[in-house]
């Protein structure tokens, strides 16, 4: 991809990703989410992390919020994990998920916290290496294979921004910056993890909808041929 192209598509997703931002309204996380899986298999691993930080870090300084970091440094995260497993790049994205899941489970609150609120996110675990041998199909012709393949690596991306959103939180601490009890966390926690859900289902029926024309139209115009090659070799 030329570096011009790069410099394009950087500016043009990271504008979205602010957009998205700003006219959000409804459940937990802001509507940049939604973008995130079309980010990192139109742009890669390394572009589409820096759309989502750019366009992420701009939105929360023109409209900052209480829960700030936690949105900046997710959902770029998101993207990147995508990235790496719409290029067949699964090993790092395990490692990544092994390391915040167990720093959840040996913190006192992961235990307590109730196990349903995370399923997403387990179920998420499972399909880190079929999402990454599915991965081929999302360069090819096949807009079967490609929907599926889409939908897997989606699943991943948007359990991901909430993994680590949720490693954040427990884990690293800010819970006492952001609750004043045990309870308040515990609340807040349970009624999260309810709209991420629903943020779930949207996320895979935007890019059933909206990410494979997308994907199917950057094929067509020669974005992801180079990239296609890549996810080949890591295969």
């Amino acid at each position: 991809m030329r570096k011009s192209l790069q410099a394009s598509l950087t500016a043009i997703f990271a504008a979205l990703h602010s957009v998205l931002y700003f006219v959000s309204f409804g459940l937990w996380r802001n509507w940049g989410i939604y973008l995130e899986p079309v980010e990192a298999v139109i742009l890669g691993p390394e572009i589409g992390f820096l759309a989502a930080l750019v366009g992420s870090l701009v939105a929360r300084m023109a409209r900052p919020d209480a829960l700030w970091m936690f949105g900046l440094i997710a959902e770029p995260t998101s993207v990147l994990t995508a990235g790496l497993l719409a290029r067949a790049r699964w090993k790092p994205v395990l490692v990544a998920y092994a390391i915040m899941l167990s720093a959840y489970f040996l913190h006192p609150f992961g235990r307590a916290l109730p196990l349903w609120t995370i399923l997403d996110i387990l179920l998420a675990l499972l399909l880190i290496y079929p999402a990454a041998r599915l991965s081929r199909a999302l360069f090819g012709k096949d807009v079967k294979r490609l929907t599926i393949a889409l939908v897997a690596v989606s699943f991943v991306c948007i359990a991901t921004d909430s993994l680590v959103r949720v490693f954040l939180l427990v884990p690293c601490g800010l819970y006492g910056v952001v609750f004043p009890s045990y309870e308040a966390l515990y609340a807040a926690f349970v009624a999260g993890a309810a709209s991420s859900y629903v943020e779930d289902v949207i996320v895979v029926a935007v890019s059933f909808v909206v990410g494979v024309p997308l994907v199917m139209c950057a094929s067509k115009l020669g974005i992801l041929e180079k990239n296609n090659k890549k996810s080949e070799k890591a295969l």
